[in-house]
């Protein structure tokens, strides 16, 4: 297995990170249906202002750089220390990401797992995230990983017409 470990972000790996979350997250959120491409940016910018109001000093968050033993960074995490609902002693994952050259390697879930073991070491007691319904490769990784469905949302588009349909029983 490969060792990795995690250490924080510098100040220039955080601002780097920013610039890829706000749009990635964006794209994500374009492809999902929720936001036009026009309005995705900037959306998401606010979206990622809010989380962040004082960026990388914001209280409770923390951002981690995952590195091999060579110090190569192969990947990223941001961790929430206060659920965004509330959720007592629950640890909240915004981010992971390995980078693109790196991936099916096993190192999703060797970044996941350090990630757990800073969450754990902070306090605490179960780590909760969000996945895209359409990330099967993520949703493998956190099944496998012993997370479950706590909620889930679906969706069915619905076509428009100018003629209502008759419903017949």
């Amino acid at each position: 297995m490969i060792e990795v470990t995690v250490r924080p972000m510098s100040r220039e790996e955080f601002d780097r990170w920013q610039t890829d979350v706000v749009d990635a997250y964006a794209q994500e959120q374009v492809a999902a249906g929720n936001w036009t491409a026009d309005e995705a940016l900037g959306r998401s910018q606010e979206a990622n202002a809010a989380l962040l109001p004082q960026g990388m000093a914001t209280p409770g968050m923390i951002f981690l750089l995952g590195v091999l033993a060579d110090g190569t960074p192969i990947g990223r995490l941001w961790i929430g220390l206060a659920h965004p609902r509330g959720v007592a002693h629950c640890a909240y994952l915004y981010d992971i990401e390995v980078v693109a050259e790196r991936r099916g390697q096993g190192l999703g879930r060797v970044l996941l797992a350090a990630g757990e073991r800073v969450a754990q070491e902070r306090g605490a007691h179960a780590l909760e995230l969000n996945v895209f319904g359409s990330n099967t490769p993520a949703l493998s990784l956190y099944g496998s990983a012993g997370y479950r469905v706590m909620t889930q949302q679906m969706r069915k588009g619905l076509r428009t017409s100018a003629q209502p349909e008759r419903i017949t029983r």
